[in-house]
């Protein structure tokens, strides 16, 4: 006995309670959870003054990195700037018809936002511009209450209000933290979705390969092909000629990019190339005679003020704000997801929080100055990647070649071939439907691929919010399901170690007599705690059948260092499982509980009930060592 009694002083867990009030413990779980990285750590115990520079430091980056800035990296700022405006112009044109807004607004969205962003930006490589999906799905539903034929101007409104209300949510979400909601947009989902959007893109593309001028609004397969079939009388051969030329140019340059990696330039400024070809080509032949539509008059000038269009009209502003929570959410998956994989190869860290702020600010103004939403790109931002980029300065650089473009060489882009347009779009999306992830997830996780396919056919057949909410739905099933079905085992010795492991991986593990060790891995709420009382019961029981009349169980050990929090159903469910063991003469034991869960259940008085501190352990090996001598 006296040995006993000793064991039980040195291995006992002695409990004094945590000592934090409720207010306590909230502000440090509000802390964990907004700020898990703690960004003003180092400003604690600093002056005034210090505090103030590092606070306009943290959210203004400019401050950080201008003091430092040198010739050394402006040249390789000059030389990803200039690549990635040779690639902006395009695109820029591309979007902005994609979106059925005038051309010339997508080069305006190259122009502001990218300077918005290089103040307020936190990542080195990011560029700033407009992007296919967002511009098919803001055009998606604006045109739903706006026709950009019959009312551009009207139209035109609505996306620039989009653009503002856009930035707001993007702001608010960036200044309160909540990051992690854009976490709920799986890899899988966006996956999906974006290689749907990319199938629907290139099928409305057809449009601009025939020589169409007009199309349906829709963006369902079944609708879009219904509109090209229909307009079989209006299909020009010359169109699709010249369409099927420019895509084999862009497609040629792709594949010589893959085989000599060095000239990574060459399909970057090949979109440039088939829009310059395009214009010359178009203006010699007279291009619109023959069937070939082009892009039209370009104004020339800087951005005009737009502050005075947004629309707030109440029988507009419910779809425009359904358009902008969506977008939202979109523009900050893409643009942090890229921002963090290519800091990543730097070894930067990006703040997804920052970044939320800098995107709201940059698609506030931007609305201000005739910009539809924009965001960071990943074949842009890729490009600067690649091309060497040191700091933001490559997006001033490349808005003051917009900037140049928009003052003198605008009108030169009018003669651009709509069917251009449509090659350069066709290949961008080639590269979004990315086969190989969907493979990889249908071998690696079945619900995962499930996931991935409902976003992909819910673009493809239904519309791009449908294919969304519901890839994002099952999402958010597959975490109430891991909530409500949380992971727990039974564990056996590992023979010749003292490493105790789940059965059911090691089937050669040693079960002890006479005492059932069981792991919970997660959270007990009250969701799953049914769920756990029936597990940790049968379990028992199981084990009552197995066991010699000899040897019957009387030690149930249960591992909590898993166990991140309990609530009072979860206390509750801990309760009914002694009561109905305390029947059958089993004692309950808890190893390594944390410290808010232990709290609690000395709190409830649930520690006391089961026999006191002397029944909570720091491991298994000194729970099963002392069970024996009680």
């Amino acid at each position: 006995m006296e040995a006993f009694e000793g064991a039980v002083q040195r291995n006992a867990v002695n409990f004094s309670g945590s000592g934090q009030t409720f207010l306590s413990s909230f502000r440090s779980d509000l802390k964990e959870t907004l700020l898990p990285d703690d960004p003003f750590r180092h400003l604690k115990g600093q002056p005034a003054g210090a505090v103030t520079v590092g606070l306009l430091r943290y959210f203004v980056p400019i401050l950080e990195w201008a003091p430092s800035y040198s010739f050394a990296k402006f040249k390789y700022d000059l030389l990803a700037g200039v690549t990635i405006a040779s690639l902006a112009i395009p695109q820029g044109i591309s979007y902005a018809r994609l979106a059925n807004l005038p051309p010339v607004i997508g080069l305006y969205s190259s122009f502001v936002p990218p300077l918005v962003y290089a103040l307020f930006g936190s990542s080195t490589s990011l560029a700033v511009g407009t992007v296919a999906g967002a511009s098919l799905f803001l055009a998606s539903i604006i045109g739903t209450v706006a026709s950009a034929t019959e009312d551009p101007q009207l139209y035109s409104n609505l996306f620039f209000t989009a653009a503002f209300c856009t930035g707001v949510i993007e702001a608010a979400l960036g200044i309160l933290r909540l990051g992690i909601l854009v976490d709920f947009l799986s890899r899988s989902t966006i996956t999906g979705f974006m290689a749907g959007t990319a199938c629907i893109v290139i099928l409305q593309q057809l449009k601009g390969f025939l020589g169409l001028l007009h199309s349906t609004h829709r963006t369902d397969v079944v609708s879009t092909s219904h509109s090209l079939f229909t307009q079989t009388n209006q299909w020009r051969w010359q169109s699709v000629v010249l369409g099927v030329f420019f895509f084999g140019f862009l497609l040629l340059t792709k594949h010589i990019r893959n085989k000599i990696p060095r000239l990574f330039w060459l399909p970057v400024i090949a979109p440039l190339i088939v829009v310059v070809v395009g214009c010359v080509f178009a203006y010699l032949v007279h291009a619109e005679d023959h069937g070939i539509h082009i892009v039209g008059p370009l104004k020339k000038g800087l951005n005009p003020i737009s502050i005075s269009d947004l629309n707030f009209q109440s029988k507009y502003l419910s779809t425009v704000m359904n358009a902008s929570l969506m977008a939202a959410f979109l523009a900050l998956s893409e643009g942090i997801a890229v921002g963090r994989s290519l800091g990543i190869l730097k070894n930067e860290q990006t703040d997804g929080n920052k970044e939320m702020i800098a995107f709201g600010l940059m698609n506030i103004l931007g609305s201000f100055f005739s910009c539809y939403l924009t965001t960071g790109p990943f074949s842009r931002s890729a490009v600067n990647y690649h091309a060497g980029c040191k700091t933001q300065m490559s997006n001033v650089i490349m808005a003051i070649c917009m900037m140049l473009v928009l003052l003198f060489l605008a009108p030169v882009f009018e003669y651009t071939p709509l069917v251009a347009l449509s090659a350069i779009i066709t290949i961008a999306m080639i590269g979004l439907i990315d086969y190989e992830e969907a493979y990889r997830l249908f071998k690696v996780d079945k619900y995962d691929f499930c996931i991935c396919m409902s976003a992909f056919f819910g673009v493809v057949f239904f519309s791009m919010t449908i294919g969304l909410l519901v890839s994002v739905m099952l999402s958010i099933l597959r975490a109430l399901l891991y909530v409500a079905r949380p992971t727990s085992c039974k564990l056996g010795n590992i023979a010749g170690t003292e490493l105790y492991r789940d059965v059911m991986l090691y089937p050669n593990s040693k079960l002890l007599s006479e005492t059932l060790i069981i792991e919970l891995g997660s959270p007990i709420y009250f969701a799953a705690a049914g769920y756990l009382k029936e597990r940790i019961l049968r379990w028992v029981e199981e084990e009552e059948n197995i066991a010699n009349k000899d040897e019957h169980l009387k030690h149930v050990i249960l591992d909590m260092g898993g166990v991140t929090a309990i609530d009072n159903t979860g206390i509750g469910m801990l309760f009914d499982v002694h009561r109905n063991l305390q029947k059958k003469e089993i004692k309950i034991s808890l190893v390594n509980p944390r410290p808010g869960v232990v709290e609690k259940l000395i709190l409830s008085r649930y520690i006391e009930i089961i026999g006191g501190e002397e029944r909570v352990f720091l491991s298994i090996k000194e729970a099963i060592a002392l069970s024996h001598f009680s």
